[in-house]
């Protein structure tokens, strides 16, 4: 019994769905995590975007502003060329 056991682990553990695949597995679970942790962050610096514009009129203004190009109707708009 303990000659079987001597030749059927190492044959277990060294075939392709063996130890090398626990490796790889525990490889793309680390992986996964830091792109969770990322992803976290991403989400919690979004939070705060959507509660900035949610409550902050000069966010929104800035946003409109910056990206959209927007003016106030009492403004006047003057272009120079380059």
């Amino acid at each position: 019994m303990l000659s079987l056991a001597l030749i059927a682990v190492p044959l277990l553990v060294l075939e392709p769905e063996g130890l090398p695949r626990l490796r790889a597995l525990e490889k793309e679970l680390d992986e996964s995590s830091a792109e969770n942790q990322e992803l976290g962050r991403d989400v919690e610096r979004l939070r705060v975007e959507v509660r900035q514009l949610r409550d902050d009129p000069a966010a929104v203004e800035r946003i409109a502003r910056g990206e959209l190009g927007m003016v106030r109707k009492s403004e006047v708009v003057f272009q120079f060329g380059k």
